[in-house]
């Protein structure tokens, strides 16, 4: 079917899609951790089949449960895959600038080679670090994501403007980085830690370092972050920038100081199974909050294609009234 014949999607609908698609990539690790934390990681033992001869649950195969939830998992990726498909369209329907246009198509594409990536973890047997390659990538989908839902609100036709200056971009740039490290060694304390996935990964197939060593090296790079973001904060308030930047970022610091004592609950009770997945959650969260922070540093402010976001979208919707 012809793109004409789509609706023209507004901004506002735009946006929505991109929120969804933000909301969704995050979601997946979430329903990725209950897996792991389930011993469901093995309840389909092959990919892209569920198991060998059956792309769907084998009764008997492995316990119900745990084909139930990891075929569960994997069903959510068609979930996604529509929505980045319905992102894209959209955009590519209105007419956006290239930006916009490339930030879908990563998003689509991405998820695909997640899911190869996931079906590699399964083909290893669950080892630690094929888990924490799967992690790794959707937490940049995550950023992906936000920088789309910021950039897609952005008329194209507007003046690229920085709306706070360039140090602190810069600065902001740093907290990513932290975050970065944060998140690398998260899934570090997660191989050494006691959820593999599965009841029969071997202890070889874990990652063998001192889990009370690497925990105080991630908690580490919290705090890092947290500095940097506090700084951050003060700086945006004292340069008179955009308000939003700075309320923006105090919600970033409150869901870092939440992550922080949630990961504390977990040292100091042996990672409870219940609060992995708000772990994970956690994470999927300052992510996206620090991509939207980012990314409000440059922006495209003014221009007249305020309904579609193009100006070629913009005279077909007037055309068309």
């Amino acid at each position: 079917m012809p793109l004409q014949r789509l609706p023209l999607p507004t901004i506002r609908r735009q946006r929505l899609y991109a929120l969804l698609v933000l909301v969704a990539q995050a979601g997946i690790a979430v329903t990725g951790s209950i897996v792991r934390v389930t011993g469901s990681g093995l309840g389909c033992e092959t990919w892209p089949q569920c198991h060998p001869g059956s792309f769907t649950p084998v009764a008997g195969a492995a316990p119900a449960l745990h084909q139930a939830i990891e075929f569960g998992n994997r069903l959510l990726t068609f979930v996604l895959v529509a929505l980045t498909l319905l992102l894209f369209l959209a955009v590519v329907r209105a007419g956006r600038r290239r930006e916009i246009k490339v930030l879908a198509l990563i998003s689509g594409l991405g998820i695909i080679v997640q899911a190869v990536i996931g079906g590699v973890s399964v083909w290893v047997d669950l080892k630690w670090y094929a888990v924490a390659l799967h992690f790794l990538p959707s937490m940049l989908l995550v950023w992906i994501a936000g920088l789309a839902y910021v950039k897609v609100a952005e008329p194209d036709d507007g003046a690229v403007t920085r709306t706070y200056p360039p140090l602190l971009r810069r600065l902001a740039a740093l907290c990513a980085a932290a975050m970065t490290a944060t998140l690398i060694t998260g899934t570090m304390v997660t191989g050494a830690g006691p959820h593999a996935g599965d009841a029969t990964v071997a202890p070889e197939d874990r990652l063998n370092l001192p889990i009370v060593d690497l925990t105080h090296v991630h908690a580490g790079f919290m705090y890092l972050l947290l500095g940097l973001v506090i700084g951050l904060i003060f700086a945006l308030a004292v340069s008179e920038v955009d308000s939003a930047a700075v309320k923006l970022g105090a919600w970033l610091f409150a869901m870092i100081l939440i992550q922080g004592g949630v990961g504390m609950i977990q040292y100091w009770n042996d990672v409870p199974e219940a609060l992995v997945p708000v772990h994970v959650a956690g994470s999927g969260i300052v992510t996206g909050l620090t991509a939207v922070l980012f990314a409000l540093g440059l922006r495209r402010i003014g221009g007249a294609a305020t309904v579609t976001g193009s100006t070629a979208g913009d005279a077909e919707h007037a055309a068309a009234r």
